[in-house]
């Protein structure tokens, strides 16, 4: 049997750690860049008298998803090699037509899910993330979510620390020199509270300003929780988001030993989700409380291998591993009662 893993061909090293985890298992790992389907990749998908029969070919190797007994659902890119030259309208239906096919192929494997795609969509939702992490316990930030100038601005009298501002989802705007720009989480001024006009256009997210002692990143796979921490403060730009600084900040990650409480509610969440993965940002006050934010369902994690050297590949590629054998074990369970009967 056979562990696929659904990425893209410009994803980072997690993908290569974690096969070469797989191997070392004694076990097939098949690698599908969804960038390179349709122009490169050929899907054959056919159902005929009550038999399926799905082939990945990458022109490197084939695989029949018969032989697949989990799946690790990492990234997407599907139809990103489609030449911009077509007719926008042909190629967004040729995109939304690959995508379409994808997505029904992935939905169709019986095998182990990290994780199914539906658990996936209904957690990226961070407005129900909040509610749901109030709801068993863990601490949020007062948070607003508006379009509406006056609330806004009302928002901000009660919040006496400060404000930040934030989307709910991940994107970037590209210059005309086509360089990303991301939009991280920044703090609301003063002169900022009498500009939202723009807020009619586009809603925002407004969060009380929170104290960092330390920013955290928990990652758990299965039942295993990791978390390092880093000094976000140490540096000017990392303040509001780490992520300005990611860079300048990758050697000063830590082990960090989660309180057994906040990890229990940090799982509740999770199987609420129905996740088996997640990647978790906490933030710890100078008074020692844990303030969740978000959990991100297919979070990256790739640096913390580096250091403090959490071994999350590993951890990735057992659980895959070990829900391979007990898929290959139900499946072969499946078939002698069928027989049987």
């Amino acid at each position: 049997m056979t562990i696929l893993i659904i990425t893209h061909s410009k994803d980072n090293e997690s993908i290569p750690l974690v096969m070469a985890a797989i191997k070392a298992r004694g076990e097939k790992v098949f690698r599908f860049d969804t960038d390179k389907f349709p122009t490169q990749t050929r899907l054959d998908i056919a159902y005929s008298n009550g038999s399926k029969n799905i082939i990945i070919d990458n022109e490197q190797q084939k695989l029949n998803l018969k032989e697949v007994s989990a799946v690790w659902y990492r990234r997407i890119a599907i139809g990103a090699r489609i030449p911009n030259s077509m007719d926008k309208q042909l190629r967004q239906a040729s995109i939304q037509e690959s995508r379409t096919t994808i997505t029904g192929m992935i939905a169709s494997i019986k095998g182990f899910h990290l994780d199914k795609v539906v658990n996936i969509r209904l957690a990226e939702n961070k407005q129900l993330q909040l509610q749901v992490a109030q709801e068993i316990g863990l601490n949020i930030p007062r948070t607003l979510t508006t379009n509406n100038p006056e609330a806004v601005k009302q928002f901000a009298k009660e919040c006496e620390q400060g404000i930040v501002a934030k989307m709910l989802s991940s994107f970037a705007i590209y210059d005309k020199q086509g360089q990303e720009k991301v939009v991280f989480t920044n703090p609301v001024k003063s002169e900022d509270i009498n500009n939202l006009d723009g807020l009619n256009l586009c809603p925002m997210t407004f969060q009380e300003k929170i104290p960092k002692a330390l920013e955290l990143r928990t990652i758990i796979v299965g039942k295993t929780v990791f978390t390092a921490a880093v000094d976000s403060q140490a540096l000017q730009k990392s303040r509001y988001d780490w992520r300005r600084e990611g860079v300048a900040l990758l050697d000063a990650w830590e082990n960090h030993n989660l309180p057994r409480d906040i990890e229990q509610k940090l799982l509740k969440l999770m199987a609420y989700f129905g996740l088996n993965y997640g990647a978790i940002d906490i933030i710890l006050t100078p008074d020692g409380e844990y303030i969740f934010l978000e959990v991100n369902p297919v979070g990256e994690f790739f640096w913390l291998e580096n250091c403090p050297g959490l071994e999350i590949s590993q951890a990735i590629a057992e659980l895959l591993v070990s829900s391979s054998h007990k898929a290959k074990s139900l499946l072969l369970q499946t078939k002698f009662i069928n027989a049987v009967n």
